[in-house]
């Protein structure tokens, strides 16, 4: 398997792992699993650093499909190379510390990694052209 295809599936199991990380914030708090386990119908208010993992976790579902668009269509389109296995460890490599400084609420290098996501994305794309 590729680099590129190495870092979208590690991509995934981060995204499909995230949801653990909240989940235990709401599991601390009284009838915190039984509001996780019941119809969810109203609004349970979570630690901080639990919702901030959430919103981390969002933000990873938004941006998971178009790195996946980008690194399928390099592959597929055979333009898949050194460039875009670099672009696709440094997006792997941002979304995990991502979701650690935004757990951490560590303003303003949040932002700084998230850009570094977006620079991958970016040298996948400029192959295909």
């Amino acid at each position: 398997m590729t680099t590129d295809l190495t870092m979208l599936v590690a991509s995934a199991l981060l995204c499909l792992t995230m949801p653990v990380i909240y989940g235990a914030g709401r599991g601390q708090l009284k009838g915190g699993t039984q509001w996780g386990l019941g119809n969810r119908d109203t609004p349970f208010d979570l630690p901080p650093w639990a919702a901030r993992a959430q919103r981390a976790h969002l933000n990873m579902i938004e941006n998971l499909a178009p790195f996946a668009i980008l690194v399928l269509v390099a592959h597929v389109s055979g333009k898949a190379n050194s460039t875009t296995a670099l672009g696709a460890e440094l997006f792997f490599v941002s979304r995990v510390a991502h979701l650690i400084t935004y757990v951490a609420g560590s303003v303003p290098w949040r932002t700084v990694v998230y850009f570094g996501g977006m620079i991958g994305e970016l040298m996948i794309l400029s192959q295909l052209f």
